[in-house]
């Protein structure tokens, strides 16, 4: 009899499929996924940053950027090499096949090297995550198995697929360490086979916010013996994804402008508190994502201290503004 994960699909998992359905098509409508490249950047930098602060890592945005870009930053040893490593997988995303237990393997080796001596293989050992006891280690390649097989021949909606799969990998837990990224990763890439856009989505980012209903819904699902309730919940996640980024439209003169009026105003070094006055943005991280990350990302602004991003003396100047290569 082959597997197949308990769940049940309810009236809150159409409405968000349609509604999620209907804001991608709207989205491509305008110009594929909507996203420039710099824009894909961005939110690659807010995925990669969520992933890892979900499971303590420290390193910020400004750190992930500057790892992107091959900098320098301060951090301790293990917090950089997990940020290198989700760096060089999320990279990897489109030579992964989401079906193929072989290529999750090779996800892991990646994500965990130099971390766990473990790295790439499944767990030989029984674990217990907070409440959660696992599945005894000499069941998980039996499990881990079962759940591909339903995998490759289940022919439901994406968007359920990769949530269901995310719930029962989370739940067989087939790694010492490292299954909360895998797990997260292996959504993406089920929903970036669907659809290409997801690849730049921060949905990672969005699940950070919302961590603590992110471990509820897992443990609501275990309580209740399916996945139902982390279905909804990250559908939900999904759809926030969707409505709270930023997206390329033939409606942004106005933010080039903007663009172009803090150049003007940085021919000299400004500090990011200057910079927001100036344009009159009460908000900081908006200003931040919208404003500093874009021309930082651009190579159009760049950083006085760039070996100490949050120091409180860092100003922000015209690239190579009349100063030689």
């Amino acid at each position: 009899m082959k597997y197949k994960p308990p769940f049940t699909i309810t009236p809150i998992m159409l409405d968000l499929i349609s509604k999620i359905s209907e804001k991608l098509g709207r989205m491509e409508e305008i110009r594929s996924i909507g996203m420039s490249p710099l824009l894909r950047k961005i939110n690659r930098i807010k995925t990669l940053t969520g992933t890892l602060q979900i499971e303590g890592n420290t390193l910020d945005e400004e750190k992930i950027t500057a790892l992107l870009e091959g900098k320098r930053v301060i951090g301790s040893t293990q917090e950089i090499t997990e940020a290198q490593n989700a760096i060089k997988v999320y990279e990897k995303l489109d030579r992964f096949s989401y079906d193929r237990l072989e290529d999750l393997l090779k996800a892991h080796k990646i994500l965990m090297s130099g971390l766990v001596e473990e790295a790439g293989r499944l767990r030989c050992v029984n674990v217990r995550v907070g409440s959660h006891i696992a599945p005894p280690a000499d069941r998980v390649d039996v499990l881990i198995k079962d759940l591909f097989t339903w995998l490759q021949g289940t022919d439901l909606h994406p968007l359920i697929v990769s949530s269901v799969f995310h719930y029962e990998f989370e739940f067989i837990h087939p790694f010492e360490d490292g299954n909360g990224r895998i797990g997260r990763l292996w959504q993406t890439l089920i929903l970036y086979r669907w659809r290409e856009g997801f690849a730049y989505l921060p949905l990672e980012s969005i699940i950070r916010e919302k961590q603590q209903a992110y471990y509820e819904a897992i443990e609501a699902a275990t309580e209740k013996g399916e996945s139902t309730p982390f279905v909804e919940f990250m559908l939900e996640a999904i759809w926030q994804t969707l409505q709270t980024t930023p997206q390329d439209t033939p409606q942004d003169t106005p933010q080039d402008e903007r663009l172009q009026k803090v150049l003007d105003f940085c021919t000299v070094p400004r500090s990011r508190r200057e910079i927001q006055k100036y344009l009159g943005m009460k908000d900081r991280k908006h200003f931040k994502e919208v404003v500093l990350d874009v021309l930082l990302g651009e190579g159009k602004l760049e950083m006085t201290l760039p070996e100490k991003p949050q120091s409180p003396k860092q100003r922000y100047v015209v690239k190579n503004n009349g100063r030689e290569e």
